[in-house]
């Protein structure tokens, strides 16, 4: 059995004022199938429950009326603690405009809340960034780029937090975030689709997790499994394919399913609903050799 993630017990969601689909930004998005507000926010409700049970804690900012996604909270930005104690917060610049608007309430709310914050480049300026597309595992930072990300913002994310970045081109257009094909369960599994990217960024990942449990592309679309969140040995799910519930069941996970298909409506899932805010990295700094940074191991550290 792995080591327990040292991360993933402290939340911020943003509760689902005032979610709708009003655009296509992504290929789950129907402006012609809403979600249902009553039943969108019972979901919503269920799952901040869930992890509350699970010893998670939740802390929820309200969701701006001219921000329809605003609610998948993953995406405002990469939360961290620093070595010395202090949060922290990357600031996502999104690809899309018409989610750009979300940061200049999620900033202040950050900053009031304890955290300092930066973005990757200037504020509204340079490289995008969405925090869906970073995880912390093993050693680095593992930093989906492609379809939101942008790859010069890996070179930014490595300088600015002083970690080991790997890169992971993706390709599918129905995982456009990390997210939706890769989920840290523990110090040496995670759940993996390596159909999301190029082939040789899916055989660097299959490289870098010693025991992955593989989603086929299927899976990963149908079911939104890898966009799930662990808590401990709780594996906080959507859906489970029984193939994936018995590899999974096999290495120490429980599995809590919980409803919130209204809004994968959005395109977006468990994981995409919540943004771990106690992610702690290592200390030591990167270097430049050459042009190129050159990063030295983060030191994760985990909890036993």
């Amino acid at each position: 059995m792995g080591t327990t993630l040292a991360w993933g017990r402290q939340y911020v969601m943003v509760r689902p004022d005032h979610f709708r689909v009003e655009y296509r930004i992504n290929p789950f998005m129907d402006l012609a199938d809403q979600p249902d507000p009553v039943r969108a926010r019972e979901q919503w409700e269920d799952l901040v429950e869930a992890i509350r049970s699970l010893g998670g804690d939740v802390d929820a900012l309200g969701q701006r009326e001219d921000a329809p996604d605003m609610v998948y909270a993953m995406n405002l930005g990469l939360g961290i603690v620093r070595p010395d104690g202090r949060r922290h917060v990357v600031m996502s610049h999104m690809r899309h405009p018409q989610r750009r608007m979300e940061t200049s309430t999620a900033q202040p709310w950050f900053a009031g809340h304890g955290s300092t914050t930066s973005y990757v480049g200037r504020e509204g300026v340079g490289a995008h960034f969405e925090a869906g597309d970073a995880f912390a595992f093993g050693d680095a930072l593992v930093v989906g780029y492609g379809p939101r990300t942008e790859e010069l913002a890996l070179k930014h994310l490595a300088v600015d937090l002083g970690v080991r970045v790997r890169g992971l081109r993706i390709t599918h257009p129905g995982m456009y975030h990390l997210d939706l094909a890769f989920c840290p369960l523990d110090e040496t599994r995670a759940l993996v689709c390596p159909a999301a990217f190029d082939d040789e960024s899916a055989e660097a990942l299959m490289a870098l997790v010693p025991e992955p449990i593989v989603l086929t592309e299927e899976e990963a679309l149908t079911t939104f499994a890898a966009n799930s969140i662990v808590i401990g040995r709780t594996v906080v799910m959507p859906a489970c394919p029984d193939r994936v519930r018995a590899e999974l069941e096999a290495a120490g996970f429980e599995i809590r399913i919980v409803d919130v298909s209204e809004f994968h409506k959005g395109g977006g899932s468990i994981r995409c609903l919540t943004n771990p805010v106690d992610v702690r990295l290592g200390r030591d700094l990167p270097r430049v050799e050459g042009g190129a940074v050159v990063v030295p191991p983060m030191g994760l550290p985990l909890a036993g």
